[in-house]
């Protein structure tokens, strides 16, 4: 039943883009509101969205960021999603704090990083909060280069920058990573960073629900994942459909019986030829089934699937796939185990065209599959 809430509630985030009540207790019971709008603002700078950053900085200086922490995140970032993101996002901030400032809204500065000893040792003292993070000691034998810059710069300069204090880089970072593809290594390993810089656990877990509400779906499990794994707990959503083209629309009741799992239906069109884009949560397959009298196209849109014919193997479905159905046929499609599918389908039919529903497609047929 756990499961199933987590799917259902997932499922209407693709849908609607848009908050549920629970994410919305989990943030304000243990993330306060500066924290909330610290995860916005670091994941809108690594996704390069500038629109939304402009927003979420809006709400973080409301909620009482001073412009020196809005500025020293989103300069911490440069490390982590490059130069180009990180001036993209000051520019961003300069036009927001101007926009404030037209409309008579001051803004609190707040203090600059205090001065660094003469005698301050940066690959030293790097070293040790590099240690610290990752909770060993760590070399990068195969570029010593990047090692040196990784310890004297990033861990020695950056961080000791004291107006933001080494939890709350640590919360901008794993923020700002959840908002990037291909890097669950380090995510996972500033997730890790964070519990070893002073976020509590409760804190680290409540940054996906923040992610969901404010952010997005995917940025939101990725999290969910990648503290799953670090401080253990379940995460069975599947992944969420990349930037899905269509609406997921509403439930398929209509057809439910003849599905295993949830599924979603979203028409498109109903002129001569029926157009609607189908929704399967992970696992969600259709039964087996022929259709008579008329040839049906599915064209991938979103997540991974599967589509099967009988007496042949299964074929993996991803984004761009177009299958066509002959008549007569009998073939089930549905949703990989552990990502959300879309496709869109449309039946060009004859006249007396009719659906013949099968028998399901098993779990053991289904677990099969890989």
């Amino acid at each position: 039943m756990k499961s199933k809430c987590k799917t259902l509630v997932a499922a209407a985030l693709v849908a609607l883009g848009g908050t549920t009540v629970k994410a919305q207790q989990n943030m304000e019971n243990v993330l306060n509101e500066k924290q909330q709008a610290v995860v916005a603002i670091s994941c809108f700078e690594a996704k390069g969205d500038q629109q939304r950053l402009a927003g979420a900085i809006n709400e973080g200086l409301d909620a009482g960021l001073t412009v020196s922490q809005v500025k020293e995140a989103l300069s911490h970032l440069y490390a982590y999603t490059g130069f180009p993101r990180s001036l993209n996002a000051l520019g961003t901030l300069q036009s927001v704090l101007k926009e404030r400032k037209d409309k008579g809204i001051t803004d609190e500065e707040g203090r600059d990083a205090s001065p660094l000893p003469q005698d301050y040792d940066a690959l030293k003292q790097g070293t040790e909060v590099q240690t610290k993070v990752s909770g060993r000691a760590f070399n990068y034998t195969f570029a010593p280069a990047t090692d040196y810059y990784l310890k004297a710069h990033l861990f020695g300069d950056i961080f000791a920058r004291d107006n933001l204090t080494h939890s709350q880089r640590e919360l901008v970072t794993v923020s700002a990573l959840s908002g990037l593809e291909g890097c669950e290594s380090q995510l996972k390993s500033h997730v890790n960073g964070a519990r070893n810089m002073g976020l509590s656990e409760a804190e680290i877990r409540s940054i996906p629900a923040v992610l969901e509400a404010k952010v997005g779906a995917r940025e939101a499990w990725r999290a969910r994942k990648a503290i799953a794994e670090v401080l253990g707990g379940e995460c069975n959503e599947g992944e969420p459909v990349k930037d899905p083209m269509f609406p997921t629309g509403q439930p398929n009741s209509a057809y439910a019986k003849y599905f295993i799992g949830n599924s979603y239906l979203a028409p498109l069109s109903t002129g001569k030829v029926p157009v609607s884009n189908v929704t399967f949560e992970p696992g969600c397959r259709n039964n087996w089934h022929i259709h008579h009298k008329g040839i049906q196209v599915l064209i991938c849109v979103g997540g991974t699937g599967w589509y099967q014919e009988w007496g042949k193997p299964a074929r993996k479905l991803n984004p761009g796939d177009v299958v066509e159905i002959p008549e007569g046929v009998k073939h089930w499609h549905g949703a990989t185990r552990d990502s959300w599918f879309q496709h869109v389908a449309f039946t060009v039919a004859e006249e007396g065209a009719s659906n013949e529903w099968l028998e399901p497609v098993t779990d053991e047929e289904y677990n099969k599959l890989k």
